[in-house]
């Protein structure tokens, strides 16, 4: 056997890398992210935590299988968003039977609806731009690459 062949008893089947989503789910998922946006702008429901108020779909992450699907929300303001998710879990089956309807797919996936974490993220990162401590230091550093445009090291 030359070094470079791999042996005959791995699988080229076996377990793959960590990567990210491929081209069928992340199509898959827009699809459903759409046609979940549809579902929640004209059905009206009946939970109390669900009415009245706007609830954005920003991201539909499917399994591999496309069996399963976690649909990233957040409520029009943030305000209350643990309850809306509960309830929008709540009515998942609801919301898988009239996805069904609405989307041409082997399976309907399952449903279950998270808080979608980024815009807390967002708002936290800008508060910390906001510290004078951390713009001092964003304005140091700018005005050491306005002193040394080459990027040479300083003292060179």
């Amino acid at each position: 056997m030359s070094r470079h062949s791999r042996p005959s008893t791995i699988s080229a089947r076996g377990p793959k890398p960590a990567a990210g989503p491929t081209q069928r789910q992340l199509r898959a998922g827009e699809l459903i992210r759409h046609a979940l946006v549809e579902i929640l702008r004209e059905e009206p429901f009946t939970d109390p935590a669900l009415a009245g108020v706007s609830v954005t779909v920003t991201e539909v992450r499917l399994s591999p299988d496309l069996k399963h699907a976690h649909c990233f929300v957040e409520p029009l303001g943030g305000v209350r968003a643990t309850d809306v998710v509960a309830a929008l879990n709540r009515m998942s089956k609801f919301m898988r039977g009239r996805l069904g309807r609405a989307i041409d797919m082997k399976f309907t996936p399952d449903l279950r609806f998270l808080h979608d974490e980024t815009f807390n993220e967002a708002a936290r990162i800008d508060r910390l731009f906001d510290d004078p401590k951390v713009r001092r230091d964003l304005e140091h550093d700018e005005a050491e690459d306005l002193d040394d445009p080459d990027g040479a090291p300083h003292g060179a």
